[in-house]
């Protein structure tokens, strides 16, 4: 069997010549909506398959698409399932029994080349991978599945026509710079890389603050949408230390951003229940040999997110 490992170990992701990180292209199917014919894989440790957990929620799709928790514990194999590493909360798989998220992807394409990633959006009928990219996934969720959904769900949107233009264009800088950013610093092969990267995060994360000034709850407009999905941040449990992006902390560094969350997690349990620190913690700390090779799970910070 040939070795599968560059793609399901985080430690020999590919790095640019200056050290910079660049994330894969991920791909993706058409598919027709259908009441269980879709499941969804998912980690919480992974911050693009919390953004699918989040909108299936907001949605009430749960009934709909049910969804599947792997280990935040890396092996050499990827994401494994509670079959091969029962972490709490972990599940097993109940479709196939398969022990990895790799396993998926081998079955459709057994020389598959691409990274071994969740979320994953997988077809039952058609036994195929409908889509792993999670911004495609959530624009999927948010109407595909509309006239399946009660009134009080379906009328939720969150790609409103009015705030397209303004949801695209505060994408393209928060994905860059924030969302990927944490991992171009925390990944970055040089110390130029680093500095580079992490000081664009830092000058990203001010404009977020200046947007949510004034006492404004979310990031665009008077309404929650994809801009605070995609933003959703785990940023002081796991990325001020273990991706050294620690300029500032979120919970005394930023105020504003510091509320938004807070607002976002005890008041809407789409993203508490989305929300896993100890996979979280337990994932970027001893996932990455490369960038943390002790793989000692801090003890803090404490509370892992601070009351209203």
């Amino acid at each position: 069997m040939s070795d599968k490992s560059n793609q399901a170990d985080f430690n020999k992701l590919k790095t640019e010549p200056d050290g910079s990180f660049k994330r894969l292209d991920a791909s993706g199917v058409q598919f027709e909506p259908e009441k269980d014919r879709y499941h969804l894989y998912v980690s919480y440790a992974c911050p693009w398959a919390t953004r699918a957990l989040i909108v299936r929620k907001l949605k009430g799709l749960e009934d709909l698409i049910p969804a599947t928790v792997v280990s935040p514990r890396l092996d050499p194999n990827g994401w494994p399932f509670a079959s091969v590493d029962p972490f709490p909360g972990a599940e097993v798989d109940p479709l196939y029994n398969y022990e990895h998220i790799k396993d998926f992807y081998l079955s459709i394409a057994p020389d598959y080349s691409g990274r071994f990633t969740v979320p994953l959006l997988w077809d039952k009928k058609a036994k195929t991978i409908v889509n792993n990219e999670s911004s495609e996934i959530i624009r999927m969720f948010n109407t595909a599945f509309n006239h399946l959904l009660p009134k009080e769900y379906a009328e939720i949107d969150l790609y409103p026509d009015s705030l397209k233009s303004k949801i695209d264009e505060l994408n393209e800088w928060i994905y860059p710079n924030i969302n990927n950013g944490v991992y171009r610093a925390g990944f970055a092969g040089s110390q130029e890389a680093y500095t580079t990267a992490v000081n664009q995060l830092f000058e990203a994360l001010d404009k977020v603050e200046a947007i949510l000034a004034g006492d404004k709850k979310y990031i665009v407009g008077d309404q929650l949408t994809e801009c605070d999905v995609r933003l959703w941040v785990r940023f002081d449990p796991a990325y001020v230390g273990h991706f050294k992006c620690n300029i500032r902390d979120i919970r005394s560094g930023y105020p504003n951003i510091n509320k938004w969350m807070k607002n976002l997690y005890w008041n809407n349990a789409a993203f508490k229940d989305s929300t896993n620190f100890e996979h979280i913690k337990t994932h970027y700390y001893t996932a990455h040999a490369g960038v943390h090779p002790a793989k000692i799970v801090p003890a803090g910070p404490i509370p892992l997110i601070e009351p209203l």
